[in-house]
């Protein structure tokens, strides 16, 4: 395996692509799933070694419940229609409000009710993120709305989600301070990017919820269809046994177009979100030293993510071989 960096993401957006790892261990397979108390199933927490060193920082939250049952029960209404107002309202009310720092927790509770007038949200497939310990999201990239997005999407299922982002947002007086009390995780685009690869292993196997961007970047040549992408997810998810949740999102794009600097109001977008259930990745988990390995791991975490926005968008996916590469 080459010791050298992936290839830099293309210009226009802050969120970095995972960084990979020049040599990682082995990973713990994954335990069996256990039931959830509402009737879905999750992945059941790994066992660590008894020798492994514990990881550092402050440990997970614990589940939100009743948040999660008000989410997850519009799935029950018909594809497309969107979310009613006094579950976004209840959400709001009842979402977790401990383990964010105070600059992430306010601009949470500040943006919320902003994207709750702006757009129309369509959240679906919730039962799929686990209530409880490490996973990695794996979400297709559109605009700088993203993000926004994905933390009212993860707050809805009682997850506080942490993000990879370039480095050069924490020292940004307007998006620093959330960045740094979040416990985000700053990527050096111009080192080897091992620290921020550590860190987000470390984040997983504390049980954090991991939002990733294998694209790491803006699919403009494809017309929204998500890339070939870069192979560190499929490295983390290798080498943590952490389930791997593909995320496919539409209508932020439609809210603010990728080149654009001020948003659409009119008509208000719908912001769709669609989990599906974890990638089996079962069969090469600890081979994250292989090449051959890392790329089907990302071939198949990537298809899953196309799957879910076909749903979304109701449209075929373009062939894999006329994607663009990220």
């Amino acid at each position: 395996m080459s010791s050298q960096p992936e290839d830099a993401p293309p210009a226009g957006s802050p969120l970095a692509p995972p960084p990979p790892e020049p040599a990682a261990a082995p990973a713990t397979p994954a335990a069996p799933a256990a039931p959830e108390t509402n009737g879905a199933t999750r992945p059941a927490p790994r066992t660590r070694p008894a020798d492994a060193p514990a990881p550092e920082g402050p440990p997970a939250p614990r589940p939100h419940p009743r948040v999660r049952r008000i989410a997850q029960a519009h799935d029950a209404r018909p594809p497309g229609r969107a979310m009613r107002l006094w579950r976004k309202l209840a959400i709001w009310v009842l979402y977790a409000r401990r383990d964010r720092g105070f600059g992430y927790g306010f601009a949470i509770d500040l943006l919320w009710p902003i994207l709750m007038a702006v757009a129309r949200w369509d959240f679906r497939g919730g039962r799929n993120v686990p209530a409880t310990g490490g996973a990695l999201l794996a979400v297709n990239h559109l605009t700088h709305v993203d993000p926004i997005v994905l933390v009212a999407y993860c707050m809805a299922q009682g997850r506080v989600p942490r993000f990879l982002a370039m480095k050069e947002l924490w020292a940004m007086r307007v998006v620093g301070s959330p960045l740094r009390g979040g416990r985000h995780i700053p990527v050096d685009r111009k080192a080897s990017g091992i620290e921020a690869y550590r860190a987000a292993v470390d984040a997983v196997n504390r049980g954090e919820l991991v939002v990733v961007y294998p694209e790491g970047g803006f699919p403009y040549e494809s017309d929204g269809w998500p890339q070939k992408s870069h192979t560190g997810i499929a490295r983390m998810a290798l080498a943590t046994g952490a389930p791997v949740i593909p995320v496919g999102q539409w209508g932020a794009n439609h809210l603010l177009p990728p080149k654009a600097t001020r948003p659409v109001l009119v008509p208000r977008a719908t912001l769709g979100v669609l989990a599906g259930e974890p990638v089996d990745l079962s069969d090469l988990v600890g081979k994250q030293g292989q090449r051959k390995a890392l790329a089907a791991a990302t071939d198949r975490i990537m298809d899953r993510v196309t799957d879910e926005l076909a749903v979304l968008r109701g449209e075929t996916p373009p062939a894999v071989e006329d994607r663009p590469r990220a």
